[in-house]
């Protein structure tokens, strides 16, 4: 089969121009079909419990992402609080409210909150707060005076030092954020100038704009890496027809790989967006391999197809064994219980057996169509200067002697190396944040670091609070509904599923029904109405007093910036309903009075927010965190806190706890990644290296082969862990590239090294020969790869510096560990290694002498 597909290549090039040709168009065309996806929630399954309880969570409170804009005024000595200040504050409340996608009437700014006071006769007075701006700065002086008084708005809506003022816009879906973001910001470009900086940030902004930044980069990023790539290879080989075959190959590569990905329906995600940047160093490996034997051999007047079959054979069985080895490690993150994740490693697999088949049928047909006239260029130009002036040529050539009379050094500080990696490995510090995915002068990422230090935090998490139904009320109902009639008992259960107010939607049915089923309805309604009165749970004093205590517990772990719940609002309606002093700032007394402030509280011109707190059953409550950072190991540092409090403090019987809200998803999913990535890198690296003994057909063979990929992968997360860099999802999702590309090289010098003992038939001459051609196709491959892509250093999203930086650090230790450890381990057991190689016993294990 494979001299099949070889010789068809040779005698039929163009058909395989043709058919490259044909099978990219073909994946073109798939192109306008793109949907993308930059939600980092999906990073979980739909059905994952974290995710459906967060979904729950939102619908039973009405809860919404938000947008988070802020308006600061360092300048003026009221701060934020004079006129102009807030007359630009209102104008862009209003210009959000118009905007499409956005829910106007849960909006949260001064000019859409009310001011709570007394009024005339021991009355609550409901007034706007800001329902025009402020004519003078007095006024806006008032106004300041006035939130002191309000917990719920004061440090959310404003900061402490009066410097700053926010409105949190809540959206009705989190891909529309970027819309909304840069229509804000048309919006405040239009407002005159003066002392007023405004800042926009969220995690939903933060998302969706990293997702259409993503997208620049990859028109950016990578035309420029394989320009860079273009020409370090024409550097090499001074052959412009000659290294355009390694180009063709990687954007084949890509083309159909990523036509194939949105052809069959998968969204290009913020991690498959990654794919043409990882698949274009792999489909160039195997081109320069061969191409870099190729222009060793080629003198005028050879046989070019003969040639190049001879080198396609030589190099097939090392390309074949690199191929399936990087397709092992990238398609093991399938173990990953992450959707993008699965995708990414599925089809980056995938490309890599593309570019495994293009490498072999469409490079030699290749070189093989060139003219005769042009490879004699090439060949008098390379070969004029390569032996043995060439600076990589004269620096390989001094690696046998070292490594040979300096083994036992270079096996012994590889030994120290991964003692060193080990160091730093415990002190990997496992974090993440999307918003740490811009660089820190990004308008976002600055955005949230401003307003994180005026305000109590723009990260929200929330805690919930529900009880299950008490088992007289189960028992009561059950055996009514025994009773009931079929449809009597479907239409009950929809209505339960549906409806935090059962009682009131009873009451629609009584309405509504005919004589033959309203005893029924009235028979359930009056156990809903007996059981209510003790189901009602956070009218109640222990509950009210239990969440009390929970708000204070979060306060304290030192993480949480403020909490809002339904105890402020009961708190601040009740300090009005008596004195309006301090010393009222509390619960109310009893259940009577809860029920009278929460009445007293729909009289205010937005008497629904009291839902986003409770629920219309009073079974049900939730408490809205803010955080000053959206860092998992914030949020786990809360979690752990809070976990040990209600071990020590248990809520009252019946009452479940949960945990929802971005942030906390986003820990859910970043966890899900660190933990799938470390067991499908165990998983890959021992199969990998079975795959290894059963290549080689050797154990001794098959370890010594693992030992560059050992080196580097300990190296690479041993210098995260001292350098301090967080092991974030760009790191996590690398490891499977340092898998792929590490065993590359050591796969191409120990296959070579074998064929070639058995041409010279002792072990120094062997070493010599492979730090000629071997040595400098390993060499330049690792320099095209490394420097290639620098480029992505220079892009402003941190995943792609990340990205660039991990496979300049790859290539320079993978091919470092290649060309010293691994021959100064062979040179150490050469005499076992290679007992069968030679039957003349022509084997030598001396010092090397320089000629």
């Amino acid at each position: 089969m494979k001299h099949r597909l070889m010789q068809w290549s040779f005698d039929h090039p163009k058909r395989v121009f043709w058919v490259t040709g044909l099978l990219c168009l073909l994946a073109l065309a798939m192109f306008p079909r793109i949907s993308v996806d930059t939600d980092p929630e999906n990073m979980l399954p739909h059905e994952h419990p974290t995710r459906l309880l967060h979904e729950e969570i939102k619908q039973r409170f009405g809860l919404s992402d938000m947008v988070v804009l802020g308006i600061v005024n360092e300048q003026h000595p009221q701060g934020v609080f004079n006129a102009r200040s807030l007359w630009k504050l209102a104008h862009v409340s209003e210009a959000a409210l118009a905007m499409e996608g956005v829910i106007d009437d849960d909006l949260m700014s001064l000019s859409q909150s009310d001011n709570i006071t007394q009024g005339e006769n021991g009355e609550i007075a409901f007034n706007w707060m800001m329902r025009k701006p402020p004519k003078n700065d007095e006024a806006a002086k008032q106004i300041a005076e006035w939130v002191k008084r309000l917990p719920l708005l004061n440090n959310t809506l404003v900061s402490e030092d009066g410097k700053a003022a926010a409105l949190y816009i809540p959206i009705v879906s989190k891909d529309q954020s970027y819309r909304i973001y840069q229509e804000l910001l048309t919006v405040i470009k239009q407002l005159p100038e003066g002392d007023e900086q405004f800042h926009i940030t969220g995690l939903p902004v933060a998302e969706d704009t990293f997702g259409v930044e993503m997208f620049k980069q990859m028109a950016i990023s990578a035309p420029a890496a394989g320009l860079l790539i273009f020409a370090l290879m024409l550097f090499f080989f001074r052959s412009l027809a000659l290294v355009t075959a390694p180009m063709i190959v990687a954007m084949a590569t890509v083309i159909i790989t990523m036509g194939s990905m949105i052809g069959l329906g998968f969204p290009v995600h913020i991690m498959s967006s990654m794919i043409p940047i990882f698949l274009m160093p792999i489909a160039v490996v195997d081109s320069v391999h061969i191409l870099s034997e190729f222009n060793d051999h080629y003198r005028p007047g050879m046989d070019k197809k003969a040639l190049a079959r001879k080198v396609v054979e030589n190099l097939f069985q090392p390309m074949l064994f690199t191929s399936i080895t990087s397709m092992v490690g990238f398609a093991s993150l399938n173990t990953a219980d992450i959707p993008p994740v699965k995708v990414f490693g599925s089809f980056v697999a995938l490309g890599i057996g593309i570019a495994f088949l293009l490498s072999i049928t469409l490079v030699p047909a290749y070189m093989s169509s060139l003219s005769d006239k042009t490879l004699a260029a090439m060949a008098r130009r390379v070969h004029s200067d390569e032996k043995p002036n060439s600076v990589l040529a004269r620096l390989l050539r001094l690696l046998p002697g070292f490594s040979q009379n300096f083994r036992y050094l270079i096996i012994l500080m590889a030994i120290a190396s991964l003692m060193f990696s080990a160091a730093g490995i415990s002190r990997i510090n496992i974090n993440d944040n999307p918003m740490n995915w811009f660089e820190s002068q990004h308008p976002i990422r600055k955005a949230d670091r401003v307003l994180n230090q005026h305000f109590a935090g723009t990260y929200e998490a929330y805690l919930s609070f529900s009880a299950a139904p008490r088992h007289e009320e189960t028992s009561a109902l059950n055996a009514v509904l025994l009773r009931a009639p079929e449809h009597i008992q479907s239409r009950f259960k929809t209505l339960q599923a549906r409806n935090d107010d059962l009682a009131s939607a009873l009451i629609d049915q009584q309405m509504t029904a005919d004589d033959q089923d309203l005893p029924w309805w009235d028979e359930l309604s009056l156990v809903i109405d007996q059981a209510g009165d003790t189901q009602r749970l956070f009218l109640q004093a222990e509950y009210l007093t239990y969440l009390e205590k929970v708000q204070a517990a979060l306060m304290e772990t030192g993480n949480v910036g403020k909490t809002n719940g339904l105890v402020d609002l009961l708190k601040t309606v009740n300090r009005e309903l008596h004195s309006g002093s301090a010393e009222h700032y509390q619960l109310p007394q009893n259940r009577q009075a809860t029920a009278q402030a929460i009445l007293t509280f729909q009289g205010s011109h937005r008497p629904g927010d009291i839902w986003h707190f409770v629920t219309p059953d009073y079974r049900s409550s939730v408490i809205w965190l803010q955080l000053k950072s959206g860092d998992n190991q914030d949020m786990n540092a809360v979690l752990e806190a809070m976990g040990t409090w209600f071990e020590n403090n248990p809520p009252p019987q019946g009452l479940e706890v949960n945990w929802s809200g971005l942030t906390y998803i986003n820990v859910a999913w970043q966890d899900a990644m660190v933990s799938g990535m470390l067991e499908s890198l165990l998983s890959s690296f021992v199969i990998v290296a079975l795959m290894m003994m059963l290549l080689f057909r050797s154990i001794n063979w098959g370890l010594i082969a693992m030992l560059p990929l050992s080196i580097t992968i300990s190296l690479i997360y041993g210098l995260i862990g001292f350098s301090g860099k967080n092991y974030d999802m760009p790191v996590a999702v690398l490891s499977a590239l340092t898998l792929g590309m590490s065993i590359d090289f050591a796969i191409h010098f120990i296959e070579r090294c074998r064929a070639l003992m058995k041409e010279h038939g002792n072990w120094p001459d062997t070493l010599t020969a492979m730090f000629e051609e071997p040595g400098r196709a390993i060499s330049r491959n690792a320099i095209v790869i490394a420097f290639g892509f620098t480029p992505l250093l220079l892009a402003p999203l941190v995943p792609y510096q990340t990205v660039g930086l991990f496979l300049a650090s790859i290539m320079a230790i993978s091919c470092i560990s290649s060309l010293l450890l691994l021959p100064s381990v062979i040179s150490v057991m050469n005499k076992s290694l290679f007992a069968s190689s030679n039957p003349k016993g022509k084997q030598h294990s001396g010092e090397f002498s320089h000629d």
